[in-house]
């Protein structure tokens, strides 16, 4: 099954090229982008902007991507925000880990644009039967 959703989709990279390729390849479907280059400017971002999705690296400055997670699954106003992590380790722990700190989606590195835009749309449907 196919879905076309679009929305707002909050990018948390530091890398400045990974960015600008996924950006380009989710604008092309539609979607509005908002770049952080850090957790914890996500989190601004986020209680400013309301994305309709996240996705964010486990590693980044000041604040990792499951402390991200973590406060915003708490955060009644973002509980519903389906959140994609992306990572270099592809243990179970890690996998079991990120769910535990909100995350809807675990994604491994390295992946294709096409792996990206699956796992939003499988993290906005998860969110949307949970809700």
């Amino acid at each position: 099954m196919s879905i076309t959703w679009a929305g707002k989709i909050l990018i948390v990279k530091d890398s400045l090229r990974e960015w600008e390729m996924i950006s380009h390849y989710l604008g092309d479907w539609g979607y509005k982008i908002f770049k952080a280059s850090s957790a914890k400017e996500a989190l601004e971002i986020a209680l400013e902007e309301r994305p309709d999705a996240i996705v964010t690296d486990v590693v980044s400055p000041e604040m990792s991507g499951f402390e991200l997670c973590r406060f915003l699954k708490i955060n009644l106003t973002h509980q519903k925000v389906p959140i994609v992590v992306c990572s270099n380790k592809n243990l179970a722990v890690h996998h079991l880990w990120a769910r535990k700190q909100g995350a809807d989606v675990y994604l491994t590195k390295p992946y294709t644009p096409e792996d990206l835009l699956s796992a939003i749309q499988s993290a906005t449907e998860r969110t949307c039967i949970l809700s």
